[in-house]
């Protein structure tokens, strides 16, 4: 077991007002010079961190139960990670992998292909983030099939560049503004069990959606690809019914569609698993992986059964892919996942968080579900009433728990995101469930 879950980081402590007098020169510095398209959960200017913990140019430290957006899923700052980044540093930092061989990043491709769910031969190609995977998975689909068209979820989010924002339908605000977009994209409804009557009229929900699709406006013979992630992320950490993904499967084997799983928040053992298909034993026959991949440095990943990645030389490139110290981040990424357990850390402890929550939930009547698989875990706010999503109070309560020292992200329409890192303890999990019951306490209070 690694330091951090042996002992557990300092607890988060807050020493000024909240944001502090050098958080407000930083706030005050950025604004002049960083486009305002950048969003910010709140005015917080991190100096350093390590494991759970963050500390602010104020000197406060908070608990990172976001991860980077669940990309540190290793902890911030892991020596391992870093040792790692270091000894490339000094020996190659850029090969130019677009023109050239280099040893680091073919090792760790030999690695995520065989970690990739499915047992089916794969190659790799490197991205800088996750948005290029998505249009790195978008570009072969379209050239192995010769379809341009493709299925996506409602609530789904794949990033913001052109093609992957075509897919991408969680917020209006992404696209005003930016269209034409990429044709030929259609959404469907993703099966949230907790919008319908149970976990069998949610699927039927969407197979009917997809049928009546293909039946009125979509030749099925036109679709290069249905594009899923095996649980939604910025939709609301939402969970698919049982089953769903098998007969996503076979829905798409029947129609000679590829099957894309966007496994970039998903991926590197966030839900317990090293991919979440893993859960469900379905093989994608593309793979996005990012976040994760490397704790923090810039780099992604498309993987793709060896039968389907059949472009040849100069049809798709990066100058910085395959960037060696990114590449020994992700390689030390892996091995601290296996060596210290973190796969099943990951499933413990996720579910005492997850039980933890449930109990607090039990005497909240705003919270409608507590949901997820792994460390990746949402917890809904609706009114007990009328049924309407409460956005307004989660993003309160995301501030108030920001200033009791916990740093949480919204999801979906009314969801707080627990996303920590795979070495969380069962003893931060209850602290920091304590904060974020201090936290509803004082939202509820306030929107009342």
């Amino acid at each position: 077991m690694g330091d951090e879950r042996a002992t557990p980081a300092t607890e988060p402590r807050i020493e000024t007002d909240l944001p502090g007098e050098e958080t407000k020169r930083v706030v005050e510095a950025d604004d002049a010079v960083i486009s305002p398209s950048s969003p910010r959960a709140y005015p917080l200017a991190i100096e350093r961190a390590s494991g759970v913990a963050v500390t602010d140019v104020d000197g406060n430290t908070f608990w990172d139960f976001a991860s980077g957006i669940a990309v540190t899923n290793v902890g911030h700052n892991h020596e391992r990670v870093v040792e790692a980044a270091k000894d490339q540093l000094d020996t190659l930092v850029h090969p130019a992998f677009c023109d050239y061989y280099s040893p680091e990043p073919v090792r760790l491709a030999e690695r995520l292909v065989d970690l990739a769910p499915g047992d089916s031969p794969k190659r790799l190609f490197f991205g800088n983030s996750g948005t290029e995977a998505v249009e790195a998975g978008i570009k072969l689909a379209r050239h192995h099939t010769g379809r341009h068209r493709f299925i996506a979820f409602e609530g789904a989010f794949h990033g913001r560049s052109m093609g992957s924002l075509s897919l991408t339908a969680s917020k209006t605000k992404y696209k005003r503004g930016f269209g034409p977009l990429v044709p030929g994209v259609d959404h469907v409804p993703y099966p949230n069990p907790a919008e319908a009557e149970g976990p069998e009229d949610a699927i039927e929900t969407t197979f009917d959606a997809l049928e009546d699709l293909l039946r009125t406006r979509v030749p099925a013979d036109e679709v290069a690809g249905i594009v899923v992630e095996p649980i939604q992320g910025e939709g609301g950490y939402v969970v698919p019914p049982e089953g769903f993904h098998q007969r996503l499967r076979e829905f798409a084997d029947e129609h000679g569609m590829l099957l894309i799983a966007d496994e970039i928040q998903t991926g590197f053992g966030r839900t317990g698993e090293w991919f979440a298909m893993d859960h469900w034993d379905v093989e994608p026959d593309i793979t996005l992986m990012g976040k994760g991949i490397a704790n923090g440095l810039p780099m992604s990943a498309m993987v793709a059964r060896s039968d389907v990645m059949t472009w040849g030389s100069g049809t798709h490139a990066s100058t910085y892919h395959g960037n060696p110290v990114a590449a020994a981040a992700a390689n030390a990424v892996i091995d601290v996942i296996e060596d210290e357990a973190l796969l099943e850390n990951a499933r413990s402890v996720g579910t005492h968080l997850q039980d933890e929550l449930r109990d607090f939930a039990a005497d909240v009547d705003e919270i409608s579900d507590v949901r997820g698989r792994g460390l990746m875990i949402g917890v809904e706010f609706t009114d007990p009433e009328t049924g309407e999503y409460l956005g307004d109070l989660a993003e309160e309560i995301m501030h108030a728990a920001w200033k009791q020292g916990l740093m949480l992200l919204p999801c979906g329409e009314s969801t707080i995101r627990f996303a920590p890192p795979l070495t969380l303890t069962r003893e931060q999990a209850a602290t920091g469930v304590d904060l974020f019951a201090d936290a509803v306490a004082e939202a509820v209070a306030v929107m009342d």
